[in-house]
């Protein structure tokens, strides 16, 4: 590996989703978003639901994007380990069941609102960030 990349690794509960040189990784913490290359202090964050951008070195390769739905990084020894509840990498999600949750989590959300249901507006907030941002991913309008 170059002096100036490190590697990124994004797992999940269900394994590895990505384990790729880069040489930068953009996250978004809780207090806000955070660029990490090579040689880096080291650092542990808390992820929201939000997009990760890997950037390789190689100026025609595209930035990987991957959909993440909260987690921790770790930045050590030039290695940015991501723990995330769940991951998906843009090229691998499906539009449409995308979009069809984005719907039904609309429905959900318009539900709990009308019903002053607390816990079911929260759970349904979720779902549709989680929504919202599997279709950034894709570059998607939402």
């Amino acid at each position: 590996m170059a002096e100036h990349s490190f590697q990124v690794t994004i797992s999940t509960p269900d394994g590895v989703v990505y384990d790729q040189p880069a040489t930068m990784v953009v996250v978004t913490t809780a207090g806000g978003q955070m660029g990490v290359m090579a040689n880096h202090v080291p650092v542990v964050a808390a992820l929201g639901i939000d997009l990760v951008t890997v950037k390789h070195s190689d100026t025609d390769a595209a930035d990987d994007v991957i959909a993440v739905n909260g987690g921790f990084m770790e930045f050590h020894n030039n290695v940015a380990t991501i723990a995330a509840d769940s991951a998906e990498l843009a090229q691998d999600i499906d539009i449409n069941r995308a979009e069809s949750a984005k719907e039904r989590a609309e429905k959900m959300l318009n539900q709990a609102n009308a019903s002053h249901n607390k816990s079911e507006l929260d759970r349904a907030e979720v779902h549709l960030k989680r929504a919202i941002n599997r279709l950034k991913a894709t570059n998607r309008p939402i």
